[in-house]
C-alpha cells in the first residue's frame, strides 16, 4: 500500500457558495472581462463582472418570482453556450441546485434523472429537447415548468422585477457550503445513472486547490482565457467553468464542435481543455492532410522531431545541436501552423476524462502545447490529480490536487480522500456505502500506481481488465490509445475476456476515409463494408495493430482484428460525454463481430 497527499492551500468558509464571486468580482474589479459571448456575427463581445452580475440577479429574481425555492432541483438541458453559465450562477444565486442533461441523451435517460432528482422545472434549450420532456410530462409529477432557453429566459428576468435585491442576497445566504449545488449523473454504463451530489464546498475546494497550486503558472499574468466546447453537462467542464470565473481567467462558449476551429481561431485561448480524442483528431488530421499533401514523409520526420525533442526535455543531457536545429525548421514549417489551429496564443492544455498516450503528450509539447494530463471522476469533483506546466511528467496524471489525499489499495486500486469527494448518490443509501472504504476512502475503480514524486499513473480500470483463457491480465486502453493513433482509425475495442487471444473491433474514421480513398485509386462509392477484404485497408490496420503491440507483451498483443461497417457515435449510445467507448454496449450490440474474430 502506498498513499500521497500534499496539504490543502486553500480552506473554504462553512458560509461559502459557489454564487459569492459573482458579486465579489463585480465589487472588486467592475469592468474587468469576465467572460466573451459570441455575437450573432460571430465577434467576441466582452462581458464585465458588473455585467455578468446584473445579468445573474436580473435572472435569478426572475427564478423567485417564479416559484423556485431554495433547495429546488432545476434541471438544464443545453449545448455548451453562455446561457449555460449565466442559467448555473442565477440558480445558484437564488439557492437552487442544478441538474444538468447531457444534450445527447435519449428520452430515457433525460426521463430518468428529471425523475430520480424530482427536479420542478427544467429549461431547454431547444424545440427539440423540449418535445422530448413533454412526452413523458405526465409521469413527471414533480415538474412543474418546462422553459425555453431561448425565448422564456427574457421572461423569466422581466418577472423578477418585484423582487428586492435583500431578498435576492438573503436567498442566496440561506445556503452554506455543506450544501448540495449540483447533482451530475454519471453515465450509467453499468446500469441506471446515479446522480453524484456535489456540494459548494466540493466545487470550491476543487478549483481553488487547482488553481492556486498546480494550475497557478496558467493564469499568473493575469491575462489567460480558455474557449470552453466540451459538455458543460460533464463534471470536467463544469469544474473549469467555475474554476476560470474564481481565478480570473476570461471564459468563452462554443456551442457546436462544426464552428471549433474558427472560434479558437478568433477566441485565441491562452490553453485549452479536451479529452484525448480531440488531440488525437488534431493530430490524425494533421497528418492526413500531409499525406494528401504529398508531404507525409515530412510530417513523419516533424512528428519523430517534436517527440524526441520533447524526449530530451526529461533527459539529463540537453537536446544536440542537431535535434535543436531540426526542431527549429519545423518549427516554422510545421508546428506553427498546428499552434495557430488552437487558436496561436495557447502554450498548455488540459486533458482529462480518458487516459492520453505518451508519445501524443511528447509530440503536442515538442511542437510548443504542453498537454497537462489530469485524473479525477464526477464522484471526485473531477480532479484528483494533475500535471504541473513546470514539473510534468508525461505518462502520468500528476500529483494529487493540495487537500486531496491518493492511496494505492492493496489489489491495486485508487483510493482518494478529501474535500472535494462526493458526500453521497442521490437517494441512494446502498450504492454510497458500496463506494467507500470501512475506514472512509472512496474506491475509484481505477487501478493504478504512486511513484516515488507522487506521481500517479492509471494502468487500468477493475471492471474492464481483460483476462484471457490463458490466465494474461490485458489493459485494453493501453492497446487502444495506440491504435488510435493511426490516422485511418476513429475507434477500437480490445476484446478477449475468456478467449484464447486478444482481438479487436475497429472503425474507420469517415473524414480520413475518402481522401484515403483517392490516395490509393479506391472507387469514390466504396463504403467500408466494401473494403473490408481490401488488402490496403487491412494493410493500414495491421500497422496500427503492430505498433500497438510494441507497447505490451506477445501474450497481451492482439492477433485478430475485424473491421466494422460504421463509426461508433455518442448519439448510438456507443460512446459516453467524454467520448469513451461504453463497453457493454459495444459488446452486446458487436456480439456476432466479437465471435467472428474466434471463429
Amino acid at each position: 500500500m502506498r498513499e500521497y497527499s500534499i496539504p490543502a492551500l486553500a480552506e473554504i468558509p462553512p458560509s461559502a457558495t459557489a454564487a459569492d464571486v459573482v458579486s465579489r468580482r463585480a465589487a472588486e474589479q467592475p469592468g474587468a472581462v469576465m467572460l466573451r459571448r459570441k455575437t450573432a456575427g460571430g465577434t467576441w463581445e466582452d462581458v464585465t463582472a458588473r455585467q455578468f452580475r446584473d445579468e445573474v440577479h436580473a435572472l435569478a429574481r426572475g427564478f423567485v418570482a417564479a416559484g423556485v425555492a431554495a433547495g429546488d432541483r432545476i434541471a438544464l438541458m443545453s449545448n455548451t453556450r453562455y446561457e449555460w453559465t449565466l442559467i448555473d450562477y442565477a440558480l445558484w444565486t437564488a439557492g437552487a441546485i442544478v441538474v444538468p442533461i447531457y444534450e445527447t441523451s435519449s428520452a430515457e435517460q433525460a426521463e430518468w434523472i428529471l425523475a430520480n432528482s424530482e427536479a420542478r422545472a427544467v429549461i431547454a434549450e431547444n424545440d427539440r429537447f423540449a418535445a422530448m420532456i413533454s412526452a413523458a410530462r405526465d409521469r413527471l409529477p414533480a415538474l412543474e415548468h418546462l422553459w425555453l432557453l431561448e425565448t422564456d429566459l427574457p421572461t423569466l428576468t422581466a418577472g423578477g422585477e418585484g423582487v428586492s435585491a435583500e431578498d435576492l442576497t438573503a436567498r442566496t445566504r440561506s445556503r452554506s457550503a455543506a450544501d448540495i449545488a449540483t447533482v451530475i449523473y454519471t453515465s450509467g454504463t453499468t446500469g441506471r445513472p446515479k446522480g453524484c451530489e456535489l456540494t459548494h464546498e466540493n466545487l470550491l475546494c476543487a478549483v481553488r486547490n487547482a488553481f492556486m497550486g498546480p494550475l497557478a503558472t496558467i493564469h499568473a499574468a493575469g491575462t489567460a482565457s480558455t474557449l470552453l466546447f466540451l459538455p458543460l453537462a460533464h463534471v470536467f467542464a463544469r469544474v473549469i467553468e467555475v474554476g476560470t470565473l474564481e481565478a480570473g481567467i476570461v471564459l468563452g462558449h462554443t456551442p457546436d464542435m462544426a464552428d471549433l476551429l474558427p472560434d479558437l481561431a478568433s477566441f485565441q485561448p491562452t490553453f485549452v481543455l479536451a479529452v484525448p480524442r480531440v488531440f488525437e483528431k488534431v493530430y490524425n488530421g494533421a497528418e492526413a492532410r500531409a499525406i494528401g499533401e504529398g508531404k507525409g514523409k515530412i510530417f513523419a520526420r516533424a512528428a519523430q522531431v517534436a517527440v524526441s525533442y520533447s524526449e530530451s526535455l526529461d533527459s539529463s543531457r540537453s537536446a544536440g545541436l542537431g535535434l535543436r536545429a531540426q526542431h527549429a525548421l519545423f518549427d516554422r514549417l510545421v508546428y506553427g501552423k498546428l499552434r495557430a489551429a488552437l487558436g496561436g496564443k495557447a502554450e498548455c492544455a488540459i486533458s482529462g476524462g480518458a487516459a492520453l498516450a505518451p508519445r501524443l503528450g511528447h509530440f503536442f509539447r515538442g511542437i510548443g502545447v504542453s498537454i497537462l494530463e489530469g485524473y479525477g471522476l464526477t464522484e471526485t469533483t473531477a480532479p484528483v490529480s494533475v500535471n504541473r506546466p513546470e514539473r510534468l511528467k508525461i505518462g502520468t496524471v500528476g500529483q494529487p490536487l493540495p487537500g486531496v489525499a491518493v492511496r494505492i489499495g492493496d489489489d491495486g486500486e485508487v483510493l482518494v480522500r478529501g474535500k472535494s469527494v462526493f458526500p453521497a448518490y442521490w437517494r441512494d443509501e446502498t450504492a454510497t456505502k458500496d463506494a467507500f472504504t470501512a475506514d472512509g476512502w472512496y474506491a475509484t475503480g481505477d487501478i493504478g500506481e504512486l511513484d516515488d514524486e507522487g506521481y500517479l499513473t492509471i494502468t487500468g480500470r477493475k471492471k474492464e481488465m481483460i483476462v484471457t483463457a490463458g490466465g494474461k491480465n490485458v489493459a485494453p486502453a493501453v492497446l487502444e490509445d495506440r491504435m488510435r493513433m493511426h490516422a485511418l482509425i476513429s475507434q477500437c475495442m480490445v476484446v478477449g475476456d475468456g478467449r484464447p487471444f486478444v482481438g479487436v473491433l475497429v472503425t474507420i474514421d469517415p473524414e480520413a476515409f475518402g481522401p484515403w480513398k483517392e490516395r490509393l485509386g479506391k472507387p469514390a462509392s466504396a463504403t467500408v463494408a466494401d473494403l473490408r477484404d481490401d488488402p490496403d485497408l487491412n494493410a493500414e490496420v495491421q500497422a496500427a495493430v503492430d505498433d500497438a503491440n510494441m507497447a505490451v507483451s506477445r501474450a497481451e498483443s492482439i492477433r485478430k482484428f475485424r473491421i466494422l461497417d460504421g463509426d461508433f457515435t455518442q448519439e448510438q449510445g456507443h460512446l459516453s460525454a467524454k467520448l469513451g467507448i461504453k463497453r457493454s454496449v459495444l459488446a452486446k450490440e458487436f456480439a456476432a463481430d466479437i465471435e467472428a474474430l474466434y471463429s
